[in-house]
């Protein structure tokens, strides 16, 4: 079976790729695990500078998979789904080389925690951005560790109760994204050429600079936020408002 991540060296730089139009790059268990294989493989191979998280098809990534939480799962195996997708994040943000997330398309859900997570974000226009999990049932539990520090007050308690769709510029705006980019392969090559001009030390170490407050935040509420994620998955309220999207149905 195929992964649903591609991985790819080039020019000191490592490339992942989401790639599962399937499920429209949904963070599935397989996916979740790709990505942190190919994180792993990236810091620890001497030659790569940065990584870029980039996407096929018109969708970066539709948030949780609904098709592996629907169902009534039992307590355990939701905490450790919502545990799985923490510790990704978390490797993200951890990690000693610079994060690009390359966004070219939709981003729902848990998918705007990955891009919080990432260090630099970029976004083309045709990229729309919506935190739904509140139509649902559920809440944007875990990726508030990356979303919250990055995101305005104001920004995070009007997307994450009203779940409405916004574009780039607004994007940029609120501080989710760095840069709304006409072509955004352009505009994440020319942040490239800028950080391959740091050394590996200089770079990890500025980037721990900016990430301890994100890193203590996952170390003090990771493992509550998962239980809560897991205690909403898990609610007969989620699953009927989970059916009911995968049914097309109100």
């Amino acid at each position: 079976m195929d992964s649903p991540v591609d991985y790819a060296v080039a020019d000191g730089v490592a490339r992942l790729t989401l790639n599962s139009p399937a499920n429209r790059n949904a963070l599935s268990s397989g996916l979740v695990a790709g990505l942190h294989a190919g994180l792993r493989a990236a810091v620890t191979d001497d030659g790569v500078r940065a990584v870029v998280v980039g996407h096929t098809g018109n969708t970066f990534c539709a948030g949780a998979d609904l098709s592996e939480a629907a169902g009534g799962d039992p307590f355990d195996p939701a905490v450790a789904r919502a545990g799985e997708l923490a510790a990704l994040l978390r490797a993200i943000v951890a990690a000693p080389l610079p994060v690009i997330a390359a966004v070219d398309g939709h981003v729902r859900a848990g998918g705007m925690g990955l891009v919080g997570a990432c260090d630099i974000a970029v976004a083309g226009a045709a990229s729309t951005f919506a935190l739904t999990e509140a139509r649902i049932g559920v809440a944007p539990a875990i990726i508030s560790l990356t979303l919250l520090p990055k995101l305005s007050a104001r920004a995070a308690a009007r997307y994450y109760l009203t779940g409405e769709k916004f574009g780039a510029t607004e994007a940029a705006a609120i501080g989710l994204i760095t840069q709304a980019a006409e072509d955004v392969e352009a505009a994440v090559a020319a942040l490239l050429a800028e950080l391959r001009r740091g050394s590996p030390q200089g770079l990890a170490a500025s980037k721990a600079l900016t990430t301890a407050a994100v890193l203590a935040g996952f170390d003090a509420d990771a493992d509550r936020l998962a239980a809560e994620s897991a205690r909403l998955f898990i609610s007969e309220e989620a699953q009927e408002g989970m059916l009911a999207f995968l049914q097309k149905r109100p």
